[in-house]
């Protein structure tokens, strides 16, 4: 994350005082959302060689710098840290000359040999919040760009590839020369008007904030806490008569997971874990890392000692994510997940939220684009996880009390938005609103209400939220009973979505979707707001019923399926084409049509699948697969009208005649071979 090095280049914006050179990014490409950010006067970023993040607090951890510049710190305070890259966000204590007292910090900042960088920080113009940029920008060509175009278009921006993105075709995170600065916002833009470049967008960092809000699991059954009555839960125990997750795996991204808890035991219990941050497969917590356990709690706890997750017979992927909102490491975690095996992610994480308290905050108006990196990740997991089915994916709607569609993470409409509805089947004062709200879920309340929150795991012992004291959850410090926000919610539906899953793992992402909003209770109908879909902007189509949910998942009676396979060895030649063929003698109009494919190939990336109806039905080719996977090995993958939506085109057709499977390599190098295609009819 480096400070400004150049002048500002992008354009003109007026603060209350003066002029302001003001930076805009452009997620969605050329014609998308922007973000703009501004230069504060009073804030200051500082990177150490030795990648020890500086506080002000404590001058003496950092014996190499001089009496003059540690006394200059101590008119700072941290506002912001960021600890694998060694990065402080500081404010100047004063306001009456913060400016001036921040360029001199920077100036002197700059010869001390322990200090990196030293700089000024842009915010968000709405929202007033630090966002850093790391120099590094996300670049994506068209997908008809040719490769030479490519290199052509590196190479003159002295633009040098850093990672291949694996879940876009084209897609890359470049590095341009040492030390541009704020330059990067001009070059993105410039970049970003070619016609060879769909997307492009400097990577921005920022703090995520993790939703939440400030006995017994009264979420889970009816039940009574301190001689009161609480009813307000959403049928989970009730649908553990039915399914309880088994054999599907919730991957949770968060700050960090305390695998050894006694609640996560078991054999197969942790499947991939990985820590997408550090590039290493320990998800274990920092020491302030106190979010990401009593998440996967409610999501997949055993339920063997003190606390039962929604799904505790699903299995956990910890993936922990701290490099800040927007990072590429945010994008590896999604693609992690589904190329690892998971069914269902869970987010409980995303932009930072205004103060709930306070309705004139200026942070309730500020708008968070979704970076294209992040979205096409997603896309990856949705289009490409569980064979195609897809992944589900869930997002903590927000604890702002403001609207969720300024989020474009949990507004993302392949997503579900979750909102939090308290102990007494009412809104969580704190919880996000608007037209993407999917379902609601219990959490605490924010004010004072029946109970503390939600009983979950925490982190073992005393370095967790319950530091061991009784009144917090137990006296060993390994549960806590004041869970709460958007963030408790959001696993909890995930949750119901391995209970779905797990009773019908044939469900594609959507369908789970759809049958968790058919299974919605209209709670608090007088404030709800319902309209005529039956949607409310607070509770969505309602809050959960798991026990609904799972019965609602029962496969219905099966249509006759006809299947046609052919298993043999074809190679793809490196820049060639192979074809498979199957003949079909069926005359039945189609009622549905899966495409099963089995490729091996040295990079899948260079891969364009694309499916020739009969000629004699007249249908058009359909394109199944298009340069996506990046570097993976094999593409084992089942396409249908829900992942593929032209072959709907092919449902009241009759099957008959020569179906051809076209593999096209499109790059040097690879090479690899078909090794089954097959066709399941459904009549």
């Amino acid at each position: 994350m480096r400070p400004d090095q150049a002048a500002p280049n992008v354009r003109q914006g007026k603060s209350n005082r003066e002029t302001k050179p003001t930076y805009v990014a452009r997620f969605g490409g050329k014609e998308g959302q922007t973000l703009t950010l501004v230069e504060s006067s009073d804030l200051l970023v500082v990177r150490t060689r030795s990648r020890t993040v500086i506080d002000p607090e404590e001058p003496t951890e950092y014996p190499n710098l001089s009496r003059e510049a540690a006394e200059l710190l101590a008119m700072f305070e941290q506002v912001d840290s960021y600890e694998l890259a060694g990065v402080a966000v500081l404010r100047a204590r004063v306001r009456r000359g913060a400016q001036a007292l921040r360029d001199k910090a920077r100036q002197l900042l700059k010869r001390e040999e322990s200090i990196w960088f030293a700089g000024r920080v842009l915010v968000d113009e709405v929202a007033k919040q630090p966002v850093l940029y790391t120099e590094n920008l996300f670049i994506k060509f068209q997908e008809d760009a040719k490769e030479s175009d490519v290199r052509r278009v590196l190479r003159d921006h002295a633009l040098a590839e850093i990672v291949k993105a694996a879940y876009a075709p084209k897609a890359y995170f470049v590095k341009p020369p040492e030390g541009i600065g704020l330059d990067v916002f001009g070059l993105a833009q410039q970049l970003l008007e070619l016609p060879e470049v769909e997307l492009c967008h400097p990577e921005l960092i920022r703090r995520p904030s993790h939703k939440r809000a400030f006995e017994a699991q009264w979420h889970l059954r009816r039940t009574t806490i301190n001689g009161k009555t609480i009813d307000a839960h959403a049928s989970v125990e009730a649908a553990w008569e039915l399914s309880q997750g088994e054999g599907v795996t919730i991957a949770v991204i968060d700050d960090g997971f305390d695998v050894d808890h006694e609640e996560f035991r078991g054999a197969g219990k942790i499947v991939a874990p990985r820590d997408v941050s550090r590039g290493t497969n320990d998800p274990r917590p920092g020491n302030l890392d106190n979010h990401g356990t009593p998440c996967a709690g409610v999501a997949v706890a055993n339920g063997a000692y003190s606390a039962a997750g929604v799904a505790p017979k699903a299995r956990l992927m910890p993936i922990r994510l701290v490099s800040g909102l927007g990072s590429r490491h945010e994008a590896d975690a999604f693609v992690w997940a589904a190329q690892n095996g998971a069914d269902v992610i869970s987010c409980s994480w995303g932009p930072p939220d205004g103060d709930w308290r306070n309705p004139k905050d200026p942070r309730h108006k500020a708008k968070f684009p979704l970076p294209d990196s992040t979205r096409l990740a997603i896309d990856f997991a949705v289009n490409s996880g569980r064979n195609g089915k897809g992944c589900v994916i869930c997002f903590a709607a927000g604890n702002g009390n403001e609207s969720v569609d300024n989020d474009g993470y949990a507004s993302y409409e392949k997503v579900i938005a979750v909102a939090a509805c308290n102990d007494m089947g009412m809104r969580a004062a704190y919880s996000d609103y608007g037209k993407a709200i999917w379902c609601a879920f219990p959490s605490n309340h924010g004010l004072a209400s029946l109970t503390p929150g939600i009983w979950t795991t925490d982190r073992s012992g005393a370095a967790g939220r319950n530091p061991g004291n009784p009144r917090r959850g137990d006296e060993m410090g390994n549960y806590t009973n004041d869970f709460g926000g958007t963030s408790s919610a959001c696993p909890g539906v995930a949750g119901v979505a391995a209970l779905i899953l797990a009773r019908n793992p044939e469900l594609h992402w959507d369908e789970v979707r759809e049958i968790i909003k058919n299974a919605c209770d209209k709670i608090d109908p007088a404030n709800g707001q319902y309209n005529d879909n039956g949607h409310s902007p607070y509770y969505g189509y309602g809050r959960v019923n798991a026990r609904r949910a799972v019965e609602l998942a029962f496969p219905a009676q099966r249509k006759p399926i006809v299947r046609a396979e052919v298993r043999q060895d074809v190679p793809i030649p490196d820049l060639g084409e192979a074809k498979v063929e199957i003949a079909i003698g069926e005359s039945r109009a189609l009622q549905g049509l899966r495409v099963i494919v089995d490729i091996e190939h040295a990079y899948i990336g260079d891969l364009v699948l694309t499916l020739h109806p009969p000629e004699e039905s007249k249908l058009q080719p359909v394109v199944l697969y298009n340069r996506s996977g990046g570097s993976r090995r094999a593409l084992r993958q089942t396409f249908d009208p829900v992942n593929t939506p032209a072959l709907k085109a092919t449902l009241g057709a009759s099957p008959q005649g020569v179906w051809t499977l076209v593999a096209r390599d499109k790059a040097k190098r690879d090479t690899g071979k078909i090794r089954a295609f097959a066709l399941e009819m459904e009549f």
